[in-house]
């Protein structure tokens, strides 16, 4: 039994992982998520308590074209307003969340993988990238069936043509979405939230242990004067900045040579070479009070591009072997553990995978130390 488990978690992925989780329907042997769906596994931690799936009919699967808006029509509000009136298949969940992690100026590149035949159009035939395959999840398409982001691009004819302004407008409102759901949770009707809220939103997918997470907090209380909080523009333009951390790594790499820490006037300048734009001082100020671990107004560039990164792809880029770990554990039946031990099972399964992040960081920093090219990229 426990051998089973273990060699299934080897074969799923994080996101296939994930996306079985939190799929709510299937039809006709095939799961799907629903745009609530979507929202909830890129914010959420678990998904919404239910028995079990619910099983779409042939007349509920037509009603979805009803529901779902031509592109121009649509907004920053499109999956909140669709909730559980849509349909997601797998590939394009991987698809939504690679919108999430692209910078602006990677919206081009991402349209013309799909235009095949550089007609600067996009047609449904190209945008249906992946095979008819048979597999035991339920992951890949069986059937042809039209799905919320097919009917939003190509109509429900299937007839349009998709074009990179609509595409762009759809890249961008997605993102502004999903930053929009995570501001709210905090801001609770405000126009603003505290730096504290801030550092817990960018730290909120990181895999920190629960001292070093209180540490980059109490540092920041220690050390922010006086409350002024942050807008959510502020809060997008930081973020629109994290999705150009590649840019960012390889300018400061250039940059210091010798990977010397950065001062805020060297950090502001990078962002502007990679954004284009400029950060508020005080969210530049926020950010070296987290980061600056002691305090002389420098920041390890490495350090903070390292746990960025966590927040950037929202916990996905992770030693897989952390996973499975953790995913063998999490799926042995409690009713075989007594209680007392379960629970000393639990702390030994916490401080295994703190100590797993400590070398696999400790491998980050030192590349020569007997790692691979293979290996050395996980996190």
């Amino acid at each position: 039994m426990q051998d089973e488990i273990a060699d299934k978690a080897i074969k799923l992925t994080a996101r296939e992982r994930r996306f079985i989780k939190f799929a709510s329907v299937e039809f006709d042997g095939q799961i799907y998520m629903t745009p609530q769906d979507f929202l909830e596994s890129v914010v959420e931690q678990e998904p919404r308590p239910r028995l079990k799936r619910k099983s779409l009919t042939h007349a509920e699967i037509q009603q979805l074209k009803d529901y779902t808006p031509p592109l121009k029509h649509g907004s920053s509000q499109l999956f909140r307003s669709l909730r559980d009136k849509g349909i997601i298949s797998y590939t394009e969940y991987l698809f939504l969340l690679s919108v999430l992690t692209k910078p602006h100026s990677g919206f081009r590149i991402a349209f013309n993988m799909f235009d095949t035949d550089g007609n600067q159009r996009v047609d449904k035939d190209e945008f249906l990238v992946d095979d008819y395959v048979d597999d035991e999840q339920g992951l890949q398409r069986k059937h042809k069936v039209d799905t919320t982001l097919q009917i939003h691009f190509f109509g429900k004819k299937g007839d349009k043509d998709l074009q990179y302004d609509g595409f762009y407008n759809f890249m961008k409102n997605l993102q502004t979405e999903v930053l929009e759901l995570e501001f709210c949770e905090f801001s609770k009707g405000h126009e603003r939230i505290s730096e504290v809220d801030f550092a817990k939103i960018l730290l909120r997918y990181t895999y920190l242990d629960t001292d070093e997470y209180d540490n980059y907090l109490d540092r920041l209380l220690d050390r922010e004067a006086k409350e002024k909080g942050v807008s959510f523009d502020e809060f997008r333009q930081f973020c629109q900045f994290l999705n150009n951390l590649d840019d960012f790594s390889i300018a400061m790499r250039m940059y210091t040579l010798a990977d010397q820490p950065i001062s805020k006037d060297e950090f502001s300048r990078a962002v502007k070479i990679c954004t284009g734009s400029e950060l508020n001082s005080h969210l530049i100020d926020t950010v070296f009070a987290i980061f600056d671990e002691d305090g002389d107004g420098l920041l390890s560039y490495k350090e903070f591009i390292a746990i960025m990164k966590d927040r950037v792809h929202r916990g996905f880029k992770v030693s897989h072997y952390e996973h499975i770990v953790e995913d063998y554990l999490d799926d042995i039946e409690k009713g075989t553990v007594y209680a007392d031990n379960f629970r000393q099972l639990l702390k030994m399964r916490s401080r295994a995978c703190r100590r797993l992040r400590r070398y696999l960081l400790y491998f980050y920093y030192h590349p020569d130390h007997g790692q691979s090219d293979s290996t050395r990229h996980y996190r």
